[in-house]
């Protein structure tokens, strides 16, 4: 069964609120870059209430062509589940701060990649290409942050 928009905006506003966990946790063992991490996480929640907000919006909703659902759901899947693992791992046991930043990044990295990049590009002027190229912008200025920070503080990726 092919996944539908109500499946991908759920998968969507988990990975945000994954990243918030994630970034929260970062933040808590980072403490000279709580600040940066703090700020990453108040932006994921931001863009998962964004995604819960288009979610309770009645039909007809996002008009998202359906050749780009299940591609997109299973990058979005495999993204959530590399956070949550990471998650639990960095939790569980001690990084270096170059671990936790070359893991943001990459995670950023892949989450651009998973909110519909081909759609957005399509020049596609709909409400659902709008909000998808809000998110893919704002995952790139993470990624670009997070270099910049990187760079700023001498922080290695490990």
């Amino acid at each position: 069964m092919a996944p539908t928009i109500e499946n991908i905006l759920d998968e969507s506003i988990q990975l945000e609120l994954n990243l918030a966990r994630l970034y929260t946790l970062l933040n808590d063992r980072f403490p000279e870059d709580e600040d940066f991490w703090w700020q990453l996480a108040m932006e994921e929640r931001s863009h998962a209430a964004l995604l819960q907000q288009e979610k309770k919006q009645p039909q007809p909703r996002l008009s998202i062509p359906e050749n780009l659902l299940a591609k997109d759901f299973e990058a979005l899947r495999a993204n959530n589940a590399l956070i949550v693992g990471e998650t639990e791992r960095f939790a569980s046991a001690s990084c270096s701060r170059g671990e936790a930043f070359a893991l943001a990044l990459k995670i950023e990295m892949a989450a651009g990649e998973a909110h519909f990049q081909e759609f957005m590009e399509s020049g596609d002027g709909s409400l659902a290409a709008d909000i998808f190229r809000q998110l893919a912008s704002e995952d790139q200025n993470h990624a670009r942050r997070l270099r910049d920070y990187m760079k700023e503080n001498g922080i290695t990726a490990v």
